[in-house]
């Protein structure tokens, strides 16, 4: 996370937005039920008055949760953080099938819960757990022809399903009520919790819908490290862009479980310029966090001759 010096006084609620500034961070957002992922990022973005950022992979507004959200030189890293896995808390409605497999879509099916018990729920659990084929939704963001398959769905154009290769690496019955499953998920990335939500309604005898949901966790961000809307409306209201700069994370965050390699100041130079380097042989190929002085300056992956191959370069990042 960079600290640079903040221009003007800050805008404060009812101003117009002042000029854009760089900042360079990772700011976890608690997203609210109702609100879309880029309505957060806009706003966020507006309080810190910056001049680049996205998301790294939304949610439906109908859930809430972990939103990492990344500044300047850590939307590099983005993709990472889209690739990584999710743990989700799920609430399924049993009985009721919709075409969106939420609680947004139109009723299609209604049918009697079947008399479960909490064996009958784990031998249903049991099957989806592991590596399979999943079924995207139909109303998805996936796209058919370079369109996205939500909008011919609701042209009420022909829809081709598609199937994924996700792993779904644990699940587990929290809580259990007459036509109600809250379940906790930790997934591949890819996964459809309302395609699970459906399959695992088809494989109870009773259909269901995902009626509730809420990301716990997004690659190393968790609900400990997140912050509501209300928070940083607060913090920005009191002290302007800066309350929230305090707030991000810097930008090594997002590959924080790989390991680290420090450079000296002639090969973080070369590795800076895009330079494949030589390392020590011995080492375990695979990613690498890059470090030269007081600097993060990037990640690679270390190939099995030991050769050091440059993957994502970062300008500016500071270790704090």
């Amino acid at each position: 996370m960079s600290a640079r010096p903040l221009p003007n006084p800050p805008p404060r609620a009812g101003e117009g937005v002042k000029s854009r500034r760089p900042i360079d961070g990772i700011l976890s957002v608690d997203k609210p039920l109702g609100q879309s992922s880029n309505h957060c990022l806009q706003l966020v973005k507006r309080w810190l008055q910056a001049e680049k950022a996205g998301h790294t992979g939304a949610l439906d507004p109908l859930a809430t949760g972990v939103l990492p959200l990344c500044f300047g030189e850590a939307t590099k890293l983005s993709q990472i953080l889209l690739d990584a896995d999710k743990a989700y808390l799920a609430t399924l409605r049993l009985g009721i099938e919709t075409a969106t497999c939420d609680a947004d879509g139109e009723i299609l099916r209604e049918s009697a819960v079947p008399l479960l018990d909490e064996a009958m729920i784990e031998a249903a659990l049991a099957r989806f757990r592991g590596p399979q084929r999943q079924v995207a939704p139909v109303y998805s963001a996936l796209k058919q022809d370079g369109v996205p398959q939500y909008k011919l769905a609701r042209a009420g154009k022909p829809v081709q399903a598609k199937e994924r290769d996700i792993v779904i690496h644990a699940l587990s019955l929290v809580e259990w009520r007459a036509q109600e499953l809250v379940l906790r998920v930790r997934c591949s990335k890819g996964t459809y919790i309302r395609s699970l939500a459906r399959d695992i309604g088809v494989a109870l005898n009773s259909g269901a819908h995902l009626s509730a949901l809420r990301r716990e966790q997004a690659g190393p961000f968790t609900l400990a490290r997140s912050h509501g809307l209300d928070e940083l409306r607060q913090c920005w209201e009191n002290g302007g862009p800066a309350a929230i700069e305090a707030l991000l994370l810097p930008v090594d965050f997002a590959v924080q479980d790989w390991p680290a390699l420090w450079l000296n100041e002639a090969n973080g130079l070369r590795f800076w310029q895009g330079q494949t380097l030589r390392t020590d042989p011995g080492q375990a190929p695979g990613p690498r966090r890059i470090y030269g002085g007081e600097r993060f300056l990037g990640i690679a992956e270390l190939l099995p001759d030991a050769s050091l191959r440059p993957l994502r370069l970062v300008k500016y990042a500071p270790i704090n």
